[in-house]
């Protein structure tokens, strides 16, 4: 039993312990399989190196905030370029230029660095690069002048300075004939360096002392000093001064209510909305010696008309009630230009020849202030704005519109683009702004109180507009053109010509004749150079009606602010006449 123990034994071998293996099929191990496909590791690491690499090289964009990796030096400074357009001739995109001939890069360079470069190129022909460590331009001549600038001074130069300088200092000696010391010379805080130094040795010229003169020579001295002090006496005149008086022509200055002279009537009122065309004369004014110039109505009621005179003397009229002269204001000693009453016509302004601006007191005759800048005003104009009747604006022969506080006398403004002398100034856009002409012929509109103009008006066909007037409704400015005709203009933002508006048939060429609207605005008027006064439908541009006014020019027209179809002239006659 032993034996056969042992030989069941033998042929186990090993495995004698496990029963269950004897049993058990055989294990054939099968090779690992994985769905995955092979991955080439190297390519893999060749890209990601590859595009760290193109991000670390690549310029930065200029339009971004946050950068992810710290860029290169020269990165940082890559100039930027756009990308290649197909259309453009250098390949660089419209929206990247800012130059004619494709974008250029800033740089800080110091002023004496650029000029240094810039006169040693045009001297040399060659200048350092900015951008880069080396020289653009003629290198030959770079290496044959050593690189030097026009500022470095070269070293033979230098050498033949120091030995200039040797035998000047051997040949300098003082009073006393001993050798100034080397020392001293150099020292700037010396006595010595001072006196040598006190001409600029590039001067080439030796200091001459001022000898006496002779007599021939004292004489032209004193002579031109006397001519400059003329001149300049004669620039700093202001407007030439004349004694202010003024005479009432009328009964009494106040009626038994104690009511002023200038007080309107009561019972004053618009008679009709709808204005007419005059056809006869009614009365005729005449007590100016010469032409006048300009007329004015009494504000919002009529019964009072204003005139300049070319005799130097302006007057006031009755127009409701005797037709007589009120009042003669006599304070220019030149002829008048221009008049303008106040929003309530308690006082009026008048501008002379003699330069001078007057504010008068119309009831009492009384002059308040005078204005002048020693030039010739041409035109007056108050601010229509109720709190702002004490700014004054002239426009003058200096071409200027210089704008005063009467209340303190000071000049607050000028308004200084014009190129020739100032004709107009008309208030728009409630007060806002004002346009103005000029024999420059062009229109220029301003925002008040603000020099700087915010709308120019010069076309090749347009001529000088002496007189302008506002459309009642605000919106359209008539300008009387010296052309022989009336163009018309919006006070809308653009400012822009009406083509469809144009009215002819007066000759008005070399004349500044007013042109002026009915109340109503259905109308329009103008005087001519040959003494007639010209009616307009404005909405046809029909001339309606014409009369014969005057002998002469008819310069200016006015239409009465209540009585509605009555007009009152005036001309280079002297006459005014009321129709």
């Amino acid at each position: 039993m032993d034996l056969l123990l042992s030989s069941y034994a033998d042929e186990d071998g090993p495995n004698h312990g496990s029963s269950d293996t004897d049993s058990s099929p055989t294990r054939i191990p099968l090779p690992s399989k994985s769905a995955a496909p092979k991955v080439d590791d190297t390519m893999l690491s060749l890209t990601v190196s590859g595009q760290a690499h193109s991000q670390a090289h690549k310029p930065l964009d200029p339009t971004q905030h946050i950068v992810s990796f710290n860029p290169t030096y020269d990165q940082l400074w890559t100039p930027i370029v756009g990308p290649s357009h197909p259309y453009a001739k250098d390949g660089l995109a419209q929206g990247l230029r800012n130059h004619k001939l494709g974008f250029v890069e800033n740089a800080s360079i110091e002023p004496f660095v650029f000029d240094e470069q810039y006169n040693t190129y045009y001297k040399f022909g060659y200048a350092a690069d900015p951008s880069e460590n080396r020289y653009v331009g003629d290198v030959v001549g770079f290496e044959k002048n050593d690189g030097i600038t026009v500022y470095n001074i070269p070293q033979h130069e230098q050498k033949k300075r120091k030995l200039e300088k040797k035998k000047e200092m051997m040949e300098d000696t003082d009073e006393n004939g001993v050798v100034v010391d080397e020392v001293e010379v150099e020292n700037p805080a010396s006595e010595t360096w001072l006196m040598n130094n006190r001409k600029s040795p590039w001067a080439g010229k030796k200091e001459w002392v001022q000898g006496e003169l002779t007599e021939e020579q004292k004489k032209y001295a004193e002579e031109h000093a006397k001519k400059k002090a003329e001149k300049e006496g004669v620039e700093r005149e202001k407007g030439e001064s004349h004694l202010d008086k003024s005479t009432f022509h009328g009964k009494e200055e106040k009626d038994y209510q104690g009511r002023s002279w200038t007080a309107p009537p009561k019972d004053a009122k618009a008679s009709n909305d709808h204005c007419y065309i005059p056809k006869k004369l009614v009365h005729t004014w005449s007590g100016h010696t010469k032409g006048v110039s300009a007329i004015r109505f009494f504000p919002r009621h009529g019964h009072l008309i204003l005139s300049a005179g070319m005799d130097t003397k302006v007057k006031i009229w009755d127009v409701f009630n005797s037709g007589k002269c009120m009042r003669t204001y006599m304070g220019h000693n030149k002829a008048v230009r221009d008049i303008y009453f106040t929003n309530d016509g308690t006082k009026f302004l008048s501008a002379g020849y003699d330069k001078n601006i007057k504010y008068w007191d119309t009831e009492t005759g009384q002059v308040i202030s005078t204005f002048s800048t020693g030039k010739i005003p041409y035109v007056v104009r108050l601010n229509p704005d109720e709190d702002k009747q004490n700014i004054l604006l002239a426009g003058m022969s200096d071409k200027k519109i210089v704008q005063w506080d009467m209340n303190s006398g000071q000049i607050t403004q000028e308004y200084d683009q014009h190129l020739g002398a100032v004709n107009t100034i008309t208030f728009v856009d409630d007060n806002r702004r004002f346009v103005t002409s000029s024999d420059d012929k062009s229109l220029r509109v301003w925002e008040f109180g603000i020099p700087v103009v915010i709308k120019y008006i010069s076309e090749p066909h347009m001529h000088s507009m002496p007189s302008i007037s506002l459309h009642p409704n605000n919106n359209w400015l008539a300008c009387q053109s010296l052309d022989n005709q009336i163009l018309i203009y919006s006070t809308r933002e653009r400012f822009q010509l009406n083509k469809k508006k144009r009215f002819t048939g007066h000759i008005v060429a070399g004349y500044a004749c007013q042109v002026n609207f009915s109340p109503d605005g259905r109308f329009v008027m103008s005087g001519d150079g040959e003494g007639r006064c010209w009616f307009w439908d404005w909405k046809s541009c029909k001339v309606f009606r014409t009369l014969k006014c005057h002998d002469g020019v008819c310069i200016g027209s006015a239409w009465h602010p209540l009585e509605q179809s009555k007009v009152a002239t005036c001309g280079w006659d002297g006459l005014i006449k009321y129709w």
